[in-house]
């Protein structure tokens, strides 16, 4: 990637976060009173209004957004007042009114004040982990059934991972979800050892807190499916155009072995388009986990935000959408350096 090229895409992922905050900040006003949930619905109109009052509600939109842009800007400016009070580690230069260079600041949580950075750092690891497992799972299996269907070209094994392709990409992962926590960890349970909810660390009263990778593996199939089986149908239609070609014909004429000619020549050939698939969809499973975390109680950036949505707790949800924004546009960008390193012709 040429660097003008880097920069203008830095440039323009800028935007597209800015975008997407200014959207999501619009999208969540009139959806009820958070403070009214605080403090429930008998509290009196003096006790809402300060507390309207501490979480700036009371101020007009256009000054919330300006206030919540302000915040989560690395260049901002503040009085000394509110560096004080928001405690924000900053370098500033002025007077009672500085500008000053910092790392976003996303304000504390409605329901619980904790820092939203703190509770999103909690999560992060857990989704990261879920999303890992996915996308290993998709890739592994998916370039497998991709390989198997080419060799098998209009055989049964074709037409069956083909369908199975189909049937992955159209499947709802909240139903797909809910199916298969059902199946696996109901009604197979004895077999399986799997429970239908679950998360990455369980504390036991006895034993302490503890590992629990095993609760990883059925979330992680379900997310990893339908990429899965777009990673098959594209590794499948790459290595048919990769076995078609005059080098292959060549490698077949020179004598070597088929695994060699498969593994070591087409495959790595046709993996362009792959690996392509690969990091967009590490992007997508990072921002499309949140229902398939929430039907498996798996605790993370996805189950978080269902949560904060029910209670209104706009922080957390501000601060989720633009870490999940972040690492969208950061992977789309490593996807695009990939695909330029796996393939010098394309240009830059």
């Amino acid at each position: 990637m040429a660097k003008s090229g880097f920069i203008s895409r830095i440039f323009y992922s800028g935007l597209v976060m800015l975008g997407v905050v200014i959207v999501v900040f619009f999208l969540f006003q009139g959806f009820g009173d958070p403070s009214r949930l605080i403090l429930g619905q008998r509290a009196d109109a003096g006790t809402l209004s300060n507390i309207r009052h501490e979480l700036n509600l009371d101020q007009p939109k256009s000054k919330q957004l300006i206030s919540w842009l302000n915040d989560i800007s690395p260049l901002s400016m503040y009085s000394e007042k509110e560096l004080t009070e928001k405690k924000i580690r900053h370098i500033g230069i002025g007077g009672q009114t500085k500008l000053v260079l910092k790392f976003p600041y996303l304000r504390r949580s409605y329901q619980t004040r904790r820092e939203v950075w703190s509770m999103l750092l909690e999560a992060l690891p857990g989704t990261m982990l879920l999303a890992f497992l996915a996308i290993v799972f998709a890739t592994v299996f998916g370039m497998a059934l991709g390989v198997l269907a080419a060799l098998k070209k209009d055989t049964w094994m074709d037409t069956t991972a083909i369908f199975t392709s189909v049937l992955g990409i159209s499947a709802p992962s909240f139903f797909m979800s809910i199916l298969i926590a059902y199946i696996f960890g109901f009604l197979l349970h004895s077999y399986t050892g799997l429970d239908m909810t679950g998360s990455l660390f369980e504390t036991d009263p006895f034993t302490g807190r503890q590992w629990m990778l095993r609760n990883a593996i059925l979330p992680a199939i379900t997310l990893g499916i339908r990429p899965m089986a777009i990673i098959a149908q594209l590794t499948r239609g790459a290595m048919l155009d990769v076995l078609s070609q005059d080098y292959i014909r060549t490698a077949y004429a020179k004598g070597l072995t088929k695994s060699r000619i498969i593994w070591r020549h087409a495959l790595r050939n046709a993996l362009n388009p792959v690996i392509s698939a690969v990091t967009g969809w590490f992007a997508e499973l990072l921002a499309g986990a949140f229902f398939v975390e929430y039907i498996f109680g798996w605790k993370g950036i996805g189950k978080l935000t269902v949560d904060a949505l029910a209670k209104l707790d706009f922080p957390v949800v501000m601060g989720s959408v633009l870490v999940t924004s972040f690492f969208f546009i950061t992977i789309n960008i490593l996807a695009d350096w990939l695909y330029r390193v796996a393939d010098p012709r394309v240009s830059s």
